[in-house]
């Protein structure tokens, strides 16, 4: 029985990933790298063809990625698991990968900024120029106001923005489609910098309906929009490393500790499952720890002695 190569399985599953299942092409191009790596493993130990593989070639994967972060391993086994998982179901053959698990990886809380760090992260974004402080503190009102993925926001079109409901519509992973409250605050700082400031950026471009903008008149760039935030954090004195994605996490984490459900969060986050929401738990849970260490009789009275 004539059976593809490992190459050409690749290839169909990556079409797979791009074409019927919508993924990203920075998602895309992480399945294709950690594959490649998985397709050279194989090939050192003779292995060139799907029929030939079996579980101990998957399982012994992890051990070949000597020096790498374990959440790199891990993700790369997620990536074998998913190609095997695939084939199998194309084909009917047996899934060499069905009882090779990824290694367990320690968990590592988000690091979120306290509320007055963010009211200072986002005051601080209006420090810049005339045009680009508006277009600024727009960013950071909009990527705390929501929740957004820093992808998620450059992406941003007038179209998507509901201002009389006070509602906005995210594309997430897999294109996958959201509703999202936003706030007065953020829809008041969208609002300034569409009329005073966005107008003059959008007059130095060939056109284009993203929201955000760069000085060229482009949509602004994912690498743009880091930048932005990491120059506010330190205008604002925060020596923590401050990225968009911090501004996720904060968003999440004082929306529970504020009383909303974790069902709500996962929602407005956009995660397939609820589990990936509940990491921010342990961070609530450490606040409520914190309160009560400082605040119960019995707890102040075990820290004596």
């Amino acid at each position: 029985m004539n059976t593809p190569d490992i190459n050409h399985a690749v290839t169909t599953y990556l079409n797979h990933l791009s074409v019927e299942r919508g993924l990203a092409t920075n998602t895309v191009d992480a399945y294709r790298r950690d594959l490649a790596v998985y397709a050279a493993h194989l090939s050192a130990r003779g292995v060139d063809h799907m029929a030939d593989i079996r579980p101990d070639d998957v399982a012994s994967f992890p051990e070949s990625m000597v020096g790498k972060a374990a959440s790199s391993v891990a993700r790369a086994m997620a990536s074998v698991r998913g190609f095997h998982q695939f084939y199998a179901q194309e084909t009917g053959t047996t899934n060499p990968a069905q009882h090779v698990h990824p290694p367990k990886i320690p968990q590592r809380l988000p690091h979120v900024l306290t509320i007055e760090q963010t009211t200072a992260l986002i005051e601080a974004a209006s420090d810049g120029s005339a045009l680009t402080s508006l277009r600024d503190r727009a960013l950071l009102e909009f990527l705390y106001a929501t929740g957004a993925r820093i992808s998620e926001a450059v992406r941003l079109t007038a179209d998507d923005i509901d201002p009389h409901d006070q509602l906005v519509r995210l594309f997430g992973k897999g294109s996958k489609e959201r509703i999202v409250p936003l706030g007065r605050y953020a829809l008041d700082a969208l609002n300034a910098y569409c009329v005073r400031g966005r107008p003059a950026l959008a007059a130095r471009g060939s056109g284009t309906s993203a929201i955000f903008l760069n000085t060229r008149g482009k949509q602004l760039s994912r690498q743009s929009a880091w930048l932005i935030v990491q120059q506010a954090a330190r205008r604002a004195g925060l020596q923590e490393h401050v990225t968009p994605h911090t501004l996720r996490h904060s968003f999440a984490t004082h929306l529970l500790e504020g009383g909303a459900d974790i069902r709500v969060v996962q929602e407005l986050l956009g995660h397939s499952s609820v589990t990936t929401t509940q990491i921010y738990t342990h961070v609530s849970a450490q606040t409520l720890r914190e309160v009560y260490t400082a605040s119960h009789p019995r707890a102040l009275h075990s820290q004596v002695g």
